[in-house]
């Protein structure tokens, strides 16, 4: 007898049939999972990547309608309409901010700085305003307004790179202690702090143990992209440790490339980086599931350059895994080099400097509480991140920090579009 299936006319029939609307359906399944019912990610943005603009949250929020972004993220409170916070945070405020929101439909974050009473960030910033109060203020003043503008999270930061130094096993210890002394604060309140990975304060796997500690009922993470390079790591390692408590984002692009300086890496436009953006964001959205695709555009005109062959740079990361490491000189390997200047000359740091910026670009510098903010011409500060941020408005690069932001807007949508 043959091996071959015998089929009788009725079955050949059925079977064909079968086969036929299998193939149909097989030719016409959706390309993405987000087509069979799941949620597709909401679209954001950071207000900070629209610092030179000057805008008040309410011009914030319309351009955020016209280009069909779902979600601001105003990161700090100077970003609510005031540098003063007893203007920002004030009930009538918050009151038009949401108003505004929910007529345009679009969701709301909302954020603060450092809540670690021993960072340098801390210090700086009740130097700057001495009535700001505790951290246990701040906290219970930002979890009151979070629920005024129904934001489900606050985001916030432990310091900065300046801390490393402390040790930085210090900061995060009291961090922890702060969280936990405001733990019912927290849990009362329905609204969860988000630390942000920020300006090098602390590798993926340092900030995962805060959180765990802390308690992740109470506590998750703002994942930022771009920062993890200041802090020594891959962004894809970054990714790893903190997924599970992740509760938002600040996705930025980066340029690296190894060079016999070092690891050379400056942030970019969304695109026009090589560490693997479009494959982060597929992971992000597989491992953080519900969670805004939020954009922090920073393009910065200067390399900053880790000198990992000279024994004293590991001074401050003397707990980095090799394994962990060993991902970040791979990714670095993988791009081409551009011209560095000689060590000790231009900036950027650990002996890196400065390169011919690219047409487009807008250089950053670090402010005094560590985080990039954008410059006018010339390295000269731009106009800044609304009402109480800076110098007087810079059209050239107000015009270059738009250009930048809706282009990182627009082919993060494709991409979004594409998954």
């Amino acid at each position: 007898m043959s091996n071959e299936l015998q089929f009788s006319g009725t079955d050949r029939r059925t079977f064909l049939k079968t086969m036929g609307a299998a193939a149909v359906a097989i030719g016409s399944a959706p390309a993405s999972a987000f087509a069979q019912g799941a949620t597709r990610p909401r679209m954001g943005v950071d207000a900070f990547s629209l610092g030179a603009q000057n805008w008040t949250p309410f011009q914030t929020l319309d351009w955020a309608a016209k280009l069909n972004v779902n979600m601001i993220h105003f990161s700090e409170v100077r970003f609510l309409g005031s540098a003063r916070w007893q203007e920002a945070l004030a009930a009538d405020n918050l009151k038009r901010v949401r108003d505004k929101a929910d007529e345009l439909k679009i969701d709301l974050e909302i954020g603060m700085r450092s809540i670690c009473p021993t960072s340098a960030d801390f210090g700086n910033t009740q130097r700057n305003d001495p009535t700001l109060g505790t951290a246990d203020e701040q906290i219970a003043r930002m979890l009151a307004a979070a629920k005024l503008v129904r934001s489900p999270i606050v985001r916030c930061v432990q310091g900065t790179a300046a801390d490393r130094s402390g040790p930085i096993e210090k900061h995060m210890a009291e961090t922890v202690r702060v969280l936990k002394a405001n733990r019912s604060r927290i849990l009362d309140s329905g609204v969860k702090l988000a630390i942000e990975n920020h300006a090098g304060d602390m590798q993926g796997r340092e900030l995962r143990k805060i959180i765990e500690e802390a308690g992740p009922d109470i506590v998750g993470v703002c994942l930022d992209s771009g920062n993890p390079f200041n802090a020594n790591e891959s962004p894809h390692v970054t990714l790893e440790h903190l997924a599970p408590y992740t509760l938002t984002s600040h996705m930025r692009d980066s340029y690296v490339f190894n060079s016999p300086q070092g690891i050379a890496s400056r942030w970019t436009r969304m695109g026009d980086g090589n560490m693997g953006m479009e494959e982060y964001i597929k992971k992000y959205i597989q491992k953080c599931p519900g969670k805004a695709v939020s954009l922090e555009v920073i393009v910065s005109a200067n390399f900053r350059v880790f000198n990992y062959r000279d024994p004293a740079a590991w001074a401050l990361f003397q707990s980095t895994p090799a394994w962990e490491f060993a991902q970040l000189l791979s990714l670095a390997e993988k791009g081409v080099p551009m011209e560095l200047p000689p060590p000790g000359q231009g900036r950027g740091g650990g002996g890196g400097g400065a390169t011919a910026a690219p047409p487009n670009a807008t250089a950053a510098a670090p402010t005094a509480g560590g985080r990039a903010a954008p410059q006018g011409a010339a390295g000269a500060p731009a106009a800044g991140g609304g009402p109480g941020r800076g110098a007087a408005p810079n059209p050239e690069a107000q015009a270059r920090n738009l250009a930048d932001v809706e282009t990182s807007v627009r082919w993060t949508q494709g991409v979004l579009a594409r998954i």
